[in-house]
Order: C-alpha cells, then sequence, then structure tokens
C-alpha cells in the first residue's frame, strides 16, 4: 500500500515513516510536475530503505 502511495502521493510517504522534514521538502518538489518524478523515486527508495531497516531491527532483537 506504501509504494503505491509513493508513487501517486510522494510526500505523504515520508510522514507514514515518520521522516516529516523530507516530506514536507518532497511536497515542494512535487508541486512543480518537473519534480514529480524525481520526488517519486526519492520517496519509493526512501521506503526500501525504511522496509530494510525494519527488517535489520527484527532480526537483531531475535537474536540472543
Amino acid at each position: 500500500m506504501r509504494l503505491l502511495i509513493a508513487l501517486i502521493l510522494p510526500w505523504l510517504t515520508f510522514f507514514t515513516i515518520g521522516r516529516p522534514f523530507a516530506g514536507i521538502i518532497c511536497l515542494i518538489l512535487q508541486i512543480t510536475l518537473i519534480g514529480w518524478v524525481p520526488a517519486a523515486i526519492w520517496a519509493v527508495y526512501a521506503l526500501s530503505q525504511y522496509n530494510t531497516d525494519k527488517k535489520i531491527e527484527r532480526a537483531l532483537n531475535r537474536a540472543p
């Protein structure tokens, strides 16, 4: 679901992953039509990093 949000409303993705400052910058970038594509790519990349960080955190919490 977040991937779909990242493609349609990239700025909202940053707010859902807890990065509001980046979300504001992304919104400013997205306001320009030319900036929409870089904003979407940035949001998808940030979402990927967020998911990777969560997986690492879960793996470290399982280790004794």
